[in-house]
């Protein structure tokens, strides 16, 4: 079976609807900062999808645009922008930065405003992670996405196997504590374990975020498994494409997310749910 996200999607934006209608009534509208550097296909394309989402849900948008070659402290200036406008409820700058900012990713990420951070950015919103308290932060918007994902489509996490193949501060650690917060027992695996295949046909949820095209094979699973396939790559024929061989997995496993149409399509609208949230907590604040 295909877990396709645009339902979850759709179900998710329903549930905003009242909150978000309120604050308009407020004379506040919930507002997306983008900060984008280059022209990444990736970053292209998501900010596409949340910008279009966005739109739908009555969310403005303002974007910050910067060549790639933009040195740190011409970033740091519209963060600081950004940090200093009112009318911005969250931001997300998109990552991994520029080869030539890598290096000073974390400080660069450091410099905005906690309370704008919507896509776990900060060092606040990775504690809330892995504390599990999120009365201040947030949690990433690819891992909340999956959860999402395993709530609409009915699976419980409970008492779970889950198999995380990833560990990045993006999706591998993040998803493994979501995952541990909803009482699963999870593993994690990356480029260094060893019998990994075996491992992961004992997930019963199995995440992989490994970020190599057709690395996730038929030998990885078995039957009754849901796998979530959160990685998005180019095909040879320059389409996206998961980890997964889809047209392999699918007959065997409970459930799978393609790619595209799977996770994808609701972390935009995890998104949306975190700008909202940030514009009532400033709601309350004032």
């Amino acid at each position: 079976m295909q877990l396709l996200g645009k339902p979850v999607a759709d179900a998710l934006a329903a549930r905003l609807q009242p909150e978000i209608a309120r604050l308009q009534a407020k004379g506040i509208v919930p507002t997306l900062g983008i900060i984008r550097l280059g022209e990444e296909h990736g970053d292209l394309a998501y900010e596409a999808g949340a910008a279009k989402r966005a739109q739908a849900l009555g969310i403005a948008v303002k974007k910050y645009l910067l060549p790639a070659n933009c040195e740190e402290q011409a970033l740091l200036r519209v963060i600081d922008e950004v940090n200093a406008d009112p009318q911005v409820h969250g931001v997300l700058l998109f990552r991994p930065l520029p080869k030539h900012l890598r290096d000073r990713q974390a400080a660069i990420c450091s410099r905005l405003d906690a309370k704008k951070d919507v896509d776990c950015m900060t060092s606040l919103s990775n504690a809330a992670v892995f504390e599990g308290d999120f009365s201040r932060g947030f949690a990433p918007c690819t891992p909340e996405a999956c959860l999402e994902i395993l709530d609409f489509y009915g699976v419980s996490c409970a008492g779970k196997h889950a198999v995380v193949i990833g560990r990045s501060l993006v999706v591998g650690k993040p998803i493994a504590m979501l995952l541990l917060g909803r009482d699963a027992t999870v593993t994690v695996c990356h480029t260094k374990t060893e019998n990994l295949p075996a491992l992961c046909r004992q997930a019963d949820i199995l995440v992989s975020a490994a970020g190599a095209l057709g690395s996730l094979t038929a030998q990885h699973v078995r039957e009754g498994q849901i796998v979530l396939d959160v990685s998005i790559n180019l095909d040879e024929r320059g389409s996206l494409a998961g980890d997964a061989v889809f047209a392999d997995i699918e007959p065997i496993v409970a459930g799978i997310t393609p790619v595209p149409r799977g996770v994808g399509s609701v972390t935009s609208t995890v998104l949306m749910k975190h700008v909202v949230l940030a514009a009532s907590r400033e709601e309350r604040r004032d």
